[in-house]
């Protein structure tokens, strides 16, 4: 039994904080909500969530696997393999956010109330970005000792446009994570149309301003809400 709780894949998958505790706990309430609503309609509309909440988690797979190995960690190339397949995964934690246009849908068709699919959609939403935003800071941690830049918005900005690219691209062109592998060249022509021709996708463009800006926003808020209290409060 000690082996077993001093082995690597134990430390990945155990809930070692209480954040992840409190993370678990709401998505298994998430989760309650989608099955409560499935019992009560016999429909299966929000379903998707969970899974887009399950390719959310992905992202913070590989940094609690890097962070669970410290060895690892000490290896420049294996880092930056590992950090390009996190930034081809990370928008997913971030995507959920526009699931919130699905508010609504098919809502005349039952008897739900729209409260109840905005708590269950926002739930969603809410388990994915803090998913996203403990990736993006362990990830932080991981590069900062390969790399040092003068403010943290050198790391931080490109990897929230990235996001927002993303999130463009899975919810307007209708690309996954998986098509870099499956149907890589339409994809690079697609987002490589967007790119050079900024002023015939200015919408584009300025969804992804404003959503990498809100990102950061966010990261930052929390993160310096986090640091903001004392490791030792009084009781």
């Amino acid at each position: 039994m000690k082996n077993l709780l001093s082995s690597p894949t134990y430390r990945i998958f155990s809930l070692r904080t209480e954040m992840e505790k409190l993370i678990m706990l709401s998505i298994l309430f998430s989760c309650g909500l989608i099955v409560t609503r499935i019992f009560h309609t016999g429909r299966l509309t929000f379903v998707f969530l969970v899974w887009n909440l399950f390719l959310a988690s992905v992202p913070y797979f590989f940094t609690n696997l890097l962070t669970s190995k410290p060895g690892w960690t000490d290896k420049k190339p294996l880092v930056i393999f590992f950090f390009l397949v996190w930034l081809l995964c990370v928008p997913n934690a971030f995507y959920i956010l526009t699931d919130l246009f699905h508010l609504g849908d098919k809502h005349n068709e039952t008897a739900v109330p729209l409260w109840y699919d905005l708590v269950l959609i926002l739930s969603f939403a809410w388990n994915a970005l803090l998913l996203g935003i403990l990736s993006v800071r362990q990830m932080e941690k991981i590069l900062l000792r390969h790399a040092s830049w003068k403010h943290e918005l050198f790391f931080l900005y490109p990897v929230m446009w990235v996001n927002a690219l993303g999130i463009y691209t899975g919810r307007y062109l209708r690309y996954n994570t998986w098509d870099v592998i499956a149907n890589p060249f339409q994809l690079i022509h697609d987002i490589g149309h967007v790119l050079i021709h900024p002023f015939v996708f200015h919408d584009a463009w300025g969804m992804i301003f404003c959503f990498s800006v809100l990102m950061t926003l966010i990261y930052l808020t929390l993160k310096n809400l986090a640091l903001s209290f004392p490791r030792n409060p009084l009781p």
